[in-house]
């Protein structure tokens, strides 16, 4: 279980933006600083978008980060959809190396969850941060009910990545996915979560009070990790 949830709250969004870029500037600078490189994941989807923008800005020594989606639709890469192509508008420009989880030649969504797999164990591992959002419903990354689910939640420790088939499909999105698993959320050496509005504030703050047996998947998460865990969150 979380050791403990330390809780954000800002007045408006862009004071939440600015404070979260900062956070992630300061772990992203103290990898450096420790080992020369910094690993990190980051959630794709419409809600960060304005802390990308803010850290993009940073001065930072950006050839030295690597940056993963935290978990990804199997579209094409310049989909609507696509998380990396969000993050790689926003990093490339600025030298990072933005890795995707999702590579056109899967023929499924097992076989590209085994590929990004594979992909991921190249990296510096554990990761210096991984930075969560989460859905109305609590599912985080893509981690979602559905045939998938306990493997996503309780896989080999050592699996860093796996192709999910959400069930039911999500309606904004209505495509399998490749998600971070569990234990390598759990793993990272930070872990922060970004939320926004009342209604994600309840399904949160109750995930996190029923522990291991969580309804949602987020709570599930949660109960994985032995981090504090920091929980940004503005109306």
């Amino acid at each position: 279980m979380a050791e403990e949830i330390e809780w954000w709250d800002y007045e408006d969004g862009d004071e939440w933006a600015e404070a979260l870029a900062g956070d992630i500037g300061f772990i992203i600078e103290s990898a450096i600083d420790a080992r020369g490189a910094a690993v990190i994941a980051l959630p794709g989807g419409k809600t960060p978008a304005p802390i990308y923008e803010k850290l993009a800005g940073a001065k930072l020594d950006w050839k030295r980060v690597t940056i993963v989606p935290t978990d990804d639709r199997l579209v094409p890469l310049g989909d609507p959809l696509s998380n990396v192509t969000a993050l790689g508008k926003a990093f490339l420009p600025k030298g990072a190396r933005v890795i995707p989880l999702i590579s056109d030649k899967a023929e499924d969504y097992k076989a590209a969850g085994r590929a990004a797999d594979a992909r991921l164990q190249d990296l510096h591992w554990p990761l210096d941060l991984v930075l969560l959002g989460m859905g109305a419903d609590g599912h985080t990354a893509s981690i979602f009910p559905g045939p998938d689910y306990d493997e996503a939640l309780s896989g080999p420790k050592e699996r860093r990545a796996l192709g999910v088939m959400p069930d039911p499909l999500p309606s904004e999105a209505p495509v399998a996915r490749v998600t971070l698993s569990a234990a390598a959320i759990a793993n990272a050496k930070s872990l922060m979560i970004a939320i926004t509005g009342a209604e994600k504030r309840k399904v949160l703050e109750k995930a996190a009070e029923q522990g291991p047996s969580s309804s949602y998947p987020i709570g599930r998460v949660l109960a994985e990790t032995e981090l504090p865990v920091d929980i940004h969150w503005a109306e």
